[in-house]
């Protein structure tokens, strides 16, 4: 293995391993830190974690027993992967992890970039634009775990670290490789060596990466990992190898837990003229609806439904006001985590989930340990098969995928791309 990536979500290293794999690597996912060796024919390995909102010192542990075990493996360079919209709060977990990943490799500078252009994200004069907003009035302002209210990332890495942060802005990026390397390097040895580098299109992350040839860590999202294979692989694998992906068919299923606008308004389409059942907070709070019923609700109806949780910012807050934040996200991904299984008990082959924690409550409630990376359904989002299983999945960050994304999701897994 010459690259090692950890994720601080499933939806999310999927996406990375989705990129990497685009990009010529033979790359494999796994769910949480293995206990064995990875595979001896893979270039890339993705730890993917769900450490994204658990407490900092929490996300550090495992960030750090992914990383011992990802250098065990023999990788040459570090990804930290996170969300493209730097889901964070002030006190982590972002910058926490970066600090420790610096520290156990024993070197001082990172390369901070959560660019995505292909996805709508870039970072310009280091402030963080989902499409032509700011990320602080794109939808994520209200998200229930991580509200985004500041897009400078700057200045939100610098309350989560105790190093310096940097900077290296477009107009540098513009010039190339070699100027973006002695960009950063100028910056860490002025004291800021975790470096927030701009990036508007998908030019910039391949310059970005081939500038970051010799950094032990480098941090983002997955765009940025556009560029680092080239370093590991040369010219050697010029094309991407082929991969055999046939699908399942069978019953299927969809969840949604996400509130972001994108999965309301996918909600909303396949809603119109498909199964649907909406399960509120009180639902499962009250236990008026269980993972038993509403699995069974699930494969007894006709068609394809949709159990989803995304009520709009109000409705969410006000739950959260009456019950707790971390009390009703507990419970709601726990009841996802709990119905997946059941629908899986009951035959469902195609799971498509959206939402970062949902996802990761349902990959981890299923016990998946390994998943092998098939086509791309939407920038960012790629068909999953779990090793071993009859069971394909496609996991999907809240605001990707345009509005008739679960229609595609289901015909990518069954094989009708």
């Amino acid at each position: 293995m010459k690259l090692g990536c950890i994720g601080d979500d499933f939806t999310g290293s999927s996406d990375l391993a989705n990129v990497l794999a685009k990009e010529g690597m033979r790359v494999t996912q796994f769910t949480g830190v293995p206990r064995g060796p990875a595979p001896a024919d893979i270039d890339a390995g993705v730890v993917a974690l769900k450490s994204r909102t658990i407490p900092a010192d929490e996300a550090v542990q495992l960030s750090l027993e992914a990383l011992d075990w990802l250098r065990a493996q023999g990788c040459e360079q570090i990804f930290f992967k996170y969300c493209s919209t730097f889901d964070s709060t002030p006190e982590g977990n972002i910058g926490p992890v970066i600090d420790a990943l610096l520290d156990r490799l024993g070197t001082e500078t990172a390369i901070v970039c959560p660019a995505f252009p292909a996805t709508g994200r870039s970072v310009y004069q280091g402030h963080l634009f989902v499409n032509d907003r700011l990320l602080s009035d794109s939808g994520m302002e209200n998200h229930p775990l991580t509200p985004m209210t500041d897009a400078d990332i700057r200045r939100v890495l610098a309350r989560q670290t105790r190093r310096g942060v940097g900077h290296v802005p477009a107009s540098t990026v513009f010039e190339g490789a070699e100027a973006i390397g002695d960009a950063v390097a100028a910056e860490a040895g002025a004291g800021r060596p975790l470096v927030v580098v701009d990036a508007i299109r998908d030019a910039d992350l391949r310059q970005i990466g081939r500038a970051a040839r010799d950094l032990s860590l480098v941090t983002g999202g997955s765009g940025v990992a556009l560029g680092l294979p080239a370093n590991h692989l040369g010219t050697d694998r010029a094309v991407p190898p082929s991969e055999s992906w046939t699908g399942l068919s069978g019953p299927a299923a969809l969840l949604a837990g996400s509130a972001s606008r994108m999965t309301r308004a996918q909600i909303a389409r396949w809603a119109d003229g498909n199964p649907a059942r909406e399960i509120t907070a009180d639902d499962v709070m009250q236990d008026r609806v269980t993972p038993d019923t509403a699995a069974a609700e699930a494969l007894s109806c006709e068609g394809t439904m949709l159990l989803y949780s995304s009520a709009d910012p109000e409705t969410v807050k006000d739950a959260q006001d009456r019950y707790g934040r971390e009390v009703v996200a507990g419970r709601l991904e726990a009841f996802f985590a709990a119905t997946a299984r059941k629908l899986v008990e009951g035959g469902v082959t195609r799971l498509v989930t959206a939402g970062g924690e949902t996802s990761g409550a349902v990959v981890e409630g299923l016990d998946i340990t390994t998943l092998r990376i098939g086509p791309e359904i939407a920038p960012g989002v790629p068909a999953v098969a779990a090793e071993g299983r009859e069971l394909v999945l496609a996991l999907k960050s809240g605001n990707f995928g345009d509005e008739d994304f679960f229609a595609t999701a289901l015909a990518t897994l069954e094989g009708r791309t």
